[in-house]
């Protein structure tokens, strides 16, 4: 198996859960180096990786196949072109970019360079959303014609992280949790025909958009992608109502807290949710009521990976395109045009 050297551009949250474990872990990646700009922490978890004093630095390193853009949103164009620029495939963060044409200009430079250009949407692969995929795939609900996905949080105060709450292009929770559950109504339903959102300000002092409420609407459906934090004890975060029936789930994936833990795709109990999160099942078919639970397959953030090693290796598609970033971004931006003009904007 050929093995791609691949580079962080961080070592925070992102790169010690989401990348560094499953990068290690796949026999087709090697986690060859991250750029820390301050503390140098990477090497003491992975000593044969490479710990880079700058960007221009691991750029010019010519082993490096795949550069992983895992900063703030509002740096992601910048870098991501000039990985592209020099020669690298590159694996984008959520958010894509910060604009619809920022991300339209990534794909266009990728496609000139023949390069593969991928979003990381992890959240395709958690164990409460692929509940709700399997569902829908087996027409267990019958016809969708309302659907409710959220992504809710109790987390009143400001983060510690400046970049999270200085106003900004790609500060905000639209950008952050919101590009999560966007992808996600997307890749369930499409692209909508228009949009309407409400986006706000719910945290004392907050300076940066942290609610919102955005009603994608379809012919013959309804979809409601949502999130804050001031939910407690928040309802189901995903009920999909169909002509057959309704389904409710939580967001209960564990996959987060289990690499964080050291706990690898390799453990049996990995991407496993209790029982007890399992999803439930409302139907009246043949004229009887009737509820059962669903229990939730395993999530596996590790199958973005595979999709990834396989783009690369053998010129296909990659798990998460360029295109489908770009269609979470042009949502992004209609719902701002939305809150500013108070109105429904077409896609």
């Amino acid at each position: 198996m050929n093995v791609i050297n691949t580079a962080l551009l961080s070592f925070g949250l992102s790169g010690r859960a989401f990348h560094a474990p499953l990068l290690h872990f796949h026999a087709g990646f090697s986690l060859a180096g991250c750029w820390e700009r301050s503390a140098k922490s990477l090497q003491g978890l992975y000593p044969q990786a490479n710990s880079y004093d700058s960007f221009e630095q691991l750029l010019s390193d010519p082993d490096i196949e795949l550069v992983v853009v895992n900063t703030p949103t509002a740096t992601h164009f910048d870098y991501a072109r000039q990985a592209l620029e020099h020669g690298k495939h590159v694996l984008v963060e959520k958010a894509f970019t910060t604009t619809a044409d920022e991300a339209v200009r990534l794909a266009a430079l990728a496609r000139r360079q023949r390069r593969k250009l991928a979003v990381y949407q992890n959240r395709r692969w958690d164990s409460d959303f692929q509940s709700v995929y399997q569902v829908l795939q087996q027409g267990l609900i019958g016809d969708v014609v309302e659907a409710n996905l959220a992504f809710c949080r109790y987390n009143p105060a400001l983060s510690v992280k400046a970049h999270k709450e200085q106003p900004g292009p790609g500060a905000g929770i639209v950008k952050d949790l919101g590009a999560h559950v966007i992808d996600q109504a997307l890749l369930l339903f499409g692209m909508p025909v228009s949009v309407f959102a409400d986006i706000g300000i719910t945290r004392q002092h907050s300076r940066v958009d942290d609610y919102f409420d955005i009603l994608l609407l379809y012919t013959d459906k309804r979809v409601h992608v949502k999130g804050g934090y001031f939910y407690k004890q928040p309802l189901p975060e995903y009920t999909v109502f169909g002509t057959r029936g309704s389904f409710h789930k939580t967001r209960s994936d564990v996959q987060e807290t289990q690499l964080l833990a050291g706990i690898t795709p390799a453990d049996p109990g990995y991407g496993k949710e209790p029982d007890s999160s399992a999803g439930t099942l409302f139907t009246n078919d043949s004229g009887e009521a009737g509820v059962r639970s669903i229990i939730s397959p395993r999530g596996n953030y590790l199958q973005l990976y595979d999709g990834l090693y396989k783009s690369i290796q053998q010129d296909v598609a990659e798990p998460v395109t360029a295109a489908e970033g770009i269609r979470v971004m042009q949502i992004i931006d209609a719902a701002f045009e939305s809150r500013s003009e108070g109105r429904v904007v077409r896609i």
